[in-house]
């Protein structure tokens, strides 16, 4: 079975000619805030109005950046300017803060701290983890024997009858 896949995703309907409808809205309101402009203002302020709002008016109805509509690239700018640029960390909280106890307080409290592991151990547990535990290191070989040898000698025990 056959999928139509959609192409063209990102061209926008022409309404008239080359005209998008987005297109068309944002001139309609350029064109409405010239009117406004020309009822309310003298003929030299209308003037400098005029080609003020027709030029945003045209930049904001026809220029893409980068492939973005131009309101878009105006919202990402202003967007990027409220930030600041450089970023500072401030440690708000202190060492003593975080870690209140001292080390003569955490072995008088009865918590016993581990040995570190050491690199050879390390490389036992990551034989462990790679063969699925098939791996067996020299200490739980030794455990084994002894647990095994302890088992038979028990079934040797209650095996012999006692007098």
């Amino acid at each position: 079975m056959q999928f139509l896949v959609p192409q063209f995703i990102d061209t926008e309907d022409k309404i008239f000619g080359p005209i998008s409808t987005r297109q068309f809205v944002v001139i309609l309101i350029g064109f409405t805030f010239i009117y406004i402009a020309y009822k309310l203002s003298t003929l030299w302020l209308f003037l400098i109005e005029l080609v003020v709002i027709l030029g945003l008016t045209i930049v904001f109805a026809f220029v893409k950046i980068n492939g973005q509509q131009f309101q878009y690239f105006v919202l990402n700018l202003v967007q990027t300017l409220r930030k600041p640029r450089l970023k500072i960390w401030l440690k708000a909280v202190s060492d003593s803060q975080i870690m209140p106890k001292k080390e003569k307080e955490r072995k008088s409290s009865g918590i016993i701290a581990k040995a570190p592991v050491t690199s050879s151990r390390l490389t036992e547990l990551s034989l462990v983890v790679d063969t699925g535990g098939a791996y067996k290191s020299e200490e739980e070989r030794e455990r084994e024997l002894k647990r095994i040898s302890h088992a038979q000698t028990t079934k040797e025990n209650s095996k012999t009858p006692s007098n």
